[in-house]
């Protein structure tokens, strides 16, 4: 256990710094149906089967994009698409942004840590060395002319903005404080039946957002605070086992998203105390998060369903190289969107190897055959799916 907070300074010039569990029971309505919201996603996401290539697209693609988010709040200007080619190893930047592509390393090898640490131990504890060797991660040769040993609590007093952090002398006592605050009874219950799962669920939402708050308060580092609250708050919620890893850090790209409203919550939640409203500001984003990625998983299956449905329909069909051609032609046709005719045999790379030795009439049966079978819908505007089958049983909506 830490000693007593009594006598430390910061408790005087840092009031608002108080490790008070009591500001989750003052969350707002809204709050509380968004947190109910994010529930009911992981629920869906987590009970949902995909294909195990497809499921692992996934988990990349939030990867790349939380990896980039986290290191672009901080003024790292490498793209999306360059920390994928990273990643892929088939990045290289020039050497005056070297140390960008070193910084993007850092992350992605960080969170790959961290996830290999809640496979081996789901009921990992936190603590402030762990919080130092995070510090560590993201800034281990990023910098070789750094003053401050990564890792290392700083030394000095330090400035943001207008924000003056807490006394140097407190900065180790404050983490030791936070992290026995974020593991103890007050935010992290245990899990039992549904009702219970649901209050841990929205006790672990705070206690992440609670943790990346109070990293960027103490201040306890010379550098990497942003990223080091990022990665803890990816932890907590990682380590928890009700939120989906590939969801874990989507609230990392919601703040770089929204960079100008991130500063100023964090600003206003030690000038105003402001902490509820950094809070509500969260949590919405992650439910916007967990939507657009339930709208992925959704796409996957409506996919995987229409798939099934035309290899069901064309069963039927005499075993032919003209019903493999159909059957390629009808897949490659993209949900919502209508081809020009005379795009439709070079939609894909393999259609177009099948289309070549035919002539203008093939296509035209073709057509006609997979019309009559239900599949697709030829007119003026061109060729389109009749995917809307798999939704036949929603009632219409009103545009």
């Amino acid at each position: 256990m830490t000693s007593s907070s009594s006598d430390r300074e910061y408790t005087d010039t840092h009031p608002w710094i108080n490790f008070d569990a009591g500001v989750v029971s003052r969350l707002g309505a809204r709050s509380w149906m968004q947190v109910g919201e994010a529930f009911a996603l992981c629920v869906e996401l987590s009970g949902t089967p995909l294909k195990p290539a497809v499921a692992e697209a996934l988990h990349q693609h939030a990867l790349i994009r939380s990896a980039q988010a986290t290191v672009a709040i901080e003024g790292n200007t490498l793209t999306v698409e360059q920390v994928e080619s990273i990643h892929a190893g088939t990045f290289s930047a020039p050497q005056s942004r070297a140390y960008q592509e070193r910084e993007v390393r850092n992350v992605l090898e960080a969170f790959a840590r961290l996830d290999d640490m809640v496979m081996e131990d789901a009921e990992l504890r936190l603590s402030a060395g762990l919080i130092c060797e995070m510090n560590r991660w993201v800034l281990e040769g990023v910098d070789p002319d750094a003053t401050s040993e990564p890792g290392t609590t700083r030394t000095h007093s330090v400035v943001v903005g207008a924000y003056v952090g807490p006394p140097v002398r407190d900065c180790w006592h404050l983490l030791e404080r936070l992290t026995e605050w974020l593991d103890g009874a007050d935010l992290r219950p245990r899990r039992g039946d549904v009702a219970e799962r649901r209050d841990a669920f929205a006790l672990t939402v705070v206690s992440a957002l609670l943790a990346h708050l109070y990293i960027a308060w103490i201040h306890p580092f010379a550098d990497g605070n942003g990223r080091t609250a990022r990665l803890l708050e990816y932890l907590i919620l990682a380590r928890s086992g009700m939120i989906p890893l590939a969801a874990a850090n989507l609230m990392a790209n919601h703040f770089n998203l929204t960079r100008d409203r991130y500063y100023q919550r964090l600003a206003a939640a030690s000038r105003e105390r402001d902490v509820l409203g950094f809070l509500a500001y969260g949590i919405e984003g992650l439910v916007d998060g967990l939507s657009e990625h339930s709208a992925a998983v959704r796409e996957q299956h409506l996919h995987l369903a229409w798939e099934s449905y035309v290899a069901e329909v064309m069963s039927t069909f005499p075993t032919s190289p003209a019903s493999e051609r159909q059957r390629a032609l009808v897949i490659a046709l993209k949900p919502g969107e209508s081809v020009p005719r005379a795009d439709v045999a070079g939609l894909t790379p393999q259609l177009a190897q099948m289309y070549a030795p035919t002539g203008p009439r093939t296509l035209a049966r073709d057509l006609n055959r997979l019309k009559d079978a239900g599949l697709i819908e030829v007119d003026r505007s061109g060729v389109r799916p009749r995917i809307d089958l798999m939704s036949a049983f929603l009632p219409p909506t009103s545009n």
